[in-house]
C-alpha cells in the first residue's frame, strides 16, 4: 500500500496513523477512553487537542517518539521526546549497560544496530566476524546481501535475503515508512521467489563457510521496551548464537 503525502496538521496526522495502525476511529476512542464523535472531530480539525490527549492518543496507535514530537508541532506544542547525543552523561550507564550485555554474550558474536542497521556496538566475536566480511564503519548491514562477492561466504545467501527484506518492511510500516529501509528491502527481494520468503524452518539460520569451517548460528533481538529517548527507541541489540555444536566449539575454542 502507497501511503498519501503526510500533512503538517494535527488532524490529518491522527488519521494517517489510526489508518496504518488499522483502526476504527471507535476502537481508537475505546483504547484511549475518548468517544469516538471526539477522535473525529480531532481528524476533521472541529475540536483541538490538548498537550495531554496528543501525548495519550500516540501512545495507544504506538506511534514513533519523533513523529509524536512531530505531531505535538502540529498541535501546536512543544516536542516532548528528546535525541540525546551518545556522549551524554544521561545515556552513559545505559550504553555501559549495553556494553556488559553485549560482553556477556562472548564467545559468540553480538552488537547493537540503530535504525538503519548500521553497527554502534559490537563484542570482539562480532567485529571479528564483520572484518571477514568485510564490513565498513557506518554501513548498514543490509548492504552485505546486496553485494555478490560479499554473500559468497553465505549458504544460504537467498533465503537471509527474503527474510531480511521482510524484516526491513516490517520495520518501516511501524515507523511509518522509511525511505532507506524500503528501499533496501526492494533491492533485496530483486530475483527471490516465494519459498525465499516462506521457509519451513522453526527458525532462520545464518550459515558461513570460512574456508574449510562452516558457521552456522540463529539470532534474537533485545530492545528496550520503554524510552523517551528517540535514538534509545531504534536500539536493536542481536544476539547470535551457535545452531550446532560445532559452530559451538569453533567459536568456543
Amino acid at each position: 500500500m502507497v501511503w498519501r503525502v503526510m500533512s503538517t496538521s494535527f488532524g490529518p496526522l491522527l488519521k494517517t496513523w489510526r489508518e496504518r495502525r488499522r483502526l476504527s476511529q471507535l476502537d481508537l476512542g475505546l483504547a484511549a477512553d475518548v468517544s469516538a464523535r471526539h477522535v473525529s472531530f480531532l481528524e476533521q480539525g472541529r475540536a483541538q487537542p490538548s498537550r495531554a490527549m496528543v501525548l495519550r492518543l500516540t501512545r495507544h496507535l504506538d506511534v514513533p517518539l519523533s513523529e509524536r514530537n512531530a505531531m505535538l508541532h502540529a498541535a501546536g506544542f512543544t516536542g516532548h521526546f528528546k535525541a540525546r547525543p551518545q556522549s551524554s552523561v544521561e545515556l552513559a550507564p545505559i550504553n555501559a549497560a549495553v556494553a556488559r550485555m553485549l560482553a556477556a554474550h562472548s564467545p559468540y558474536p553480538a552488537f547493537a544496530l540503530d535504525r538503519h542497521w548500521r553497527v554502534v556496538q559490537a563484542n570482539p566475536a562480532a567485529s571479528a566476524l564483520f572484518a571477514a566480511l568485510f564490513v565498513g564503519p557506518d554501513e548498514p548491514l543490509f548492504t552485505l546481501f546486496l553485494d555478490p562477492l560479499r554473500t559468497a561466504s553465505f549458504e544460504n545467501a537467498d533465503e537471509l535475503r527474503g527474510q531480511l527484506a521482510l524484516r526491513l518492511k516490517t520495520e518501516s510500516a511501524h515507523l511509518g515508512g522509511d525511505a532507506v529501509l524500503d528501499a533496501a528491502a526492494a533491492s533485496l527481494l530483486e530475483g527471490l521467489d516465494d519459498d525465499d520468503l516462506s521457509p519451513p524452518a522453526a527458525v532462520i539460520t545464518t550459515r558461513l563457510r570460512f574456508g574449510d569451517h562452516q558457521l552456522t548460528l540463529f539470532g534474537m533481538v533485545a530492545q528496550f521496551g520503554s524510552t523517551g529517548d528517540i535514538a534509545l527507541a531504534d536500539l536493536k541489540i542481536e544476539l547470535m548464537f551457535p545452531a550446532d555444536d560445532a559452530t559451538r566449539r569453533w567459536l568456543e575454542a
